[in-house]
């Protein structure tokens, strides 16, 4: 490709509403340009980009015997309906209706589409199957941000295991993480596999890829001495052991009245946080629930939602709240509450004695509250987030939060949508057999934008040589000067004979100007052809990832760049 006909409209200067580095390189390198709100245009550069990380992922898919399909984005809702997935989606789906009044839906992903399809297995020697596309999917995000990491249109590579038996599942499972860490390994992108949540998807086991980015959304508890690691949605880690005194025989109310938070009453009437209730009140599912944690310890509701597997949970509002307790926020407590308030608390408070809590009585507190003894618990479970420096479940060493970015992402759905969907297989016994099913994603512009949070530096990006628009630059210095353009025209030509993917850089622009443009897109190597160079013989070879720039003979310099390219790759 010749620069002179390529559509590259980069910029000089940082576009203002850009708070993500992926966001302000590819929008100055004229990767992409935003349409509205969460929807972009990809540019010639990145489609190039995006074509060499769906070829990576196409060939890691096949070589554990995936099969390719495209499905329709558009559904009818009527499959989602039978899923029970049509009201647990919310407001996240984008939900239409055509000419006719048939409800439709824009799909967020495809476990109903591709079960359907699975219909048409009849035995267990149809099995296992693993079907994958490369699909546009769509969500409502209610905040759009960073670019292409967090959109509402993009292109997911989703594929779906069917197996009769569980071990069946678990090995489809496991060649989707070995070819998961192949892949981003390939992409040059570093992923840490975490035990995760499986939120509305259901099934039994789930893993995240996660990359270390600050410009990441998602906070994964990582142990440096051991292998353990976890979204906070799931994480778990040790809290040192406590002794409380015992307290009086029953709880005793003191006044509290400019104490409405957990800091306040810590410093106004010495009650650490660590020996206070947190009384929290969510509506879960239509029912008002109260949810207690230690004062010093934050709620993660994705807990709450699995724990009580829960279609919709929200905070009660300050009027629900005096409706049901009395009282208003800073007040709460679990103590004689109405019978048919369910309460659910969190192990940290098990056993806990001589704490302190609200009264429900606006300005009051009570002290000496024994958990187990005053408080009717109906539910004990792990609700809490795991703060860094606390102790490893599996080996005691201080954990580290690291913020990231969710690249993919591979759940054990089980037989939730065979059974909802009614596949039946002919079982090796003879009878009807349920397949068990698992599925597994990547968000494609999301990888390509976390390849940028990772390789870049203050001159623009540094694709890895594998997903680079282009290997090699070859900047023409002088266009006027028949002997270079004679020479960078050779070496063009030698080097796309070579299958080099090679962009001439053939503008009438000044020197400086080419070779910022190259480093702010990120080409690998640059070749340097010009007048001065040539007199002796030779070309310069910039390496982009180091800056280092070396003389190469002429006569030498596809080779050289042949084996810069292998060894990178």
């Amino acid at each position: 490709m010749r620069w002179s006909q390529l559509y590259v409209p980069t910029l000089r200067e940082d576009p203002a509403d850009a708070d993500a580095v992926s966001h302000r390189l590819l929008v100055r390198g004229g990767f992409v340009r935003q349409l509205m709100a969460g929807h972009y245009s990809l540019l010639p550069l990145a489609v190039r980009v995006r074509a060499k990380i769906v070829d990576i992922i196409r060939e890691e898919m096949t070589a554990i015997g995936a099969q390719e399909f495209i499905l329709p984005a558009m559904h009818p809702a009527e499959i989602w309906q039978r899923s029970g997935r049509w009201e647990v989606m919310g407001e996240e789906m984008f939900r239409l209706k055509d000419r006719k009044g048939a409800d439709m839906a824009l799909g967020m992903t495809h476990e109903e589409i591709f079960t359907v399809l699975s219909q048409e297995l009849k035995s267990y020697r149809d099995l296992p199957q693993i079907w994958y596309q490369f699909q546009t999917k769509f969500r409502d995000e209610a905040r759009p941000k960073s670019g292409l990491l967090r959109v509402r249109e993009f292109t997911m590579k989703d594929s779906y295991s069917f197996d009769v038996e569980a071990d069946g599942l678990d090995r489809s499972f496991d060649l989707h993480k070995a070819a998961y860490e192949r892949i981003f390994a390939r992409l040059g992108l570093p992923a840490i596999p975490v035990q995760a949540s499986s939120g509305s998807m259901g099934g039994s086991a789930s893993v995240e890829f996660m990359s270390p980015s600050e410009a990441g959304e998602d906070l994964v508890v990582r142990c440096p001495g051991c292998d353990y690691a976890a979204n906070t949605e799931k994480a778990t880690s040790v809290l040192p052991a406590v002794a409380d005194a015992p307290g009086p025989d029953a709880p005793e109310r003191f006044d509290t009245p400019e104490a409405r938070t957990i800091e306040e009453l810590a410093r106004r009437h010495d009650v650490p946080a660590e020996r206070q209730v947190k009384t929290l009140v969510y509506v879960v599912d239509d029912q008002l629930t109260l949810v207690l944690l230690r004062g010093d310890h934050s709620l993660v509701e994705q807990k709450l939602i699995d724990t009580l597997a829960a279609t919709a949970v929200r905070p009660a509002t300050a009027e629900e709240i005096q409706a049901a307790l009395g009282a208003s926020p800073g007040s709460l407590g679990a103590v004689g509450i109405p019978a048919d308030l369910p309460v659910l608390a969190d192990e940290a408070l098990r056993g806990r004695t001589d704490m302190t809590t609200g009264a429900n009585t606006d300005g009051v507190h009570l002290r000496g509250v024994s958990v187990e003894r005053d408080i009717a618990v109906e539910r004990w479970a792990d609700l809490r987030e795991v703060s860094a420096g606390e102790p490893c479940p599996q080996c005691g060493t201080p954990l580290a939060v690291v913020v990231t970015i969710e690249v993919g992402h591979i759940f054990k759905l089980g037989r939730k949508y065979t059974e909802k969907l009614g596949v039946t297989v002919l079982g090796r016994d003879g009878k009807q057999a349920v397949p068990i099913m698992g599925s597994y994603g990547i968000g494609v512009e999301r990888a390509l934008a976390s390849i940028v949070e990772t390789h870049h530096d203050d001159k623009g990006i540094v694709w890895p040589v594998a997903v680079a628009p282009f290997e090699v630059a070859v900047v023409v210095l002088g266009t006027k000067d028949q002997q270079v353009n004679e020479a960078a025209e050779t070496l063009y030509r030698q080097l796309q004979g070579e299958r080099v993917d090679v962009l001439l850089d053939d503008r009438d622009e000044r020197p400086g100007v080419k070779f910022r443009d190259v480093e702010l897109i990120g080409v690998p190597y640059r070749v340097t052809v010009g007048a001065r160079g040539l007199a002796e013989g030779t070309v310069e070879v910039t390496t982009r990832a180091t800056g280092e720039t070396q003389s190469v003979a002429v006569s030498e310099v596809v080779e050289h760049l042949r084996k810069l390219l292998t060894a990178a790759v």
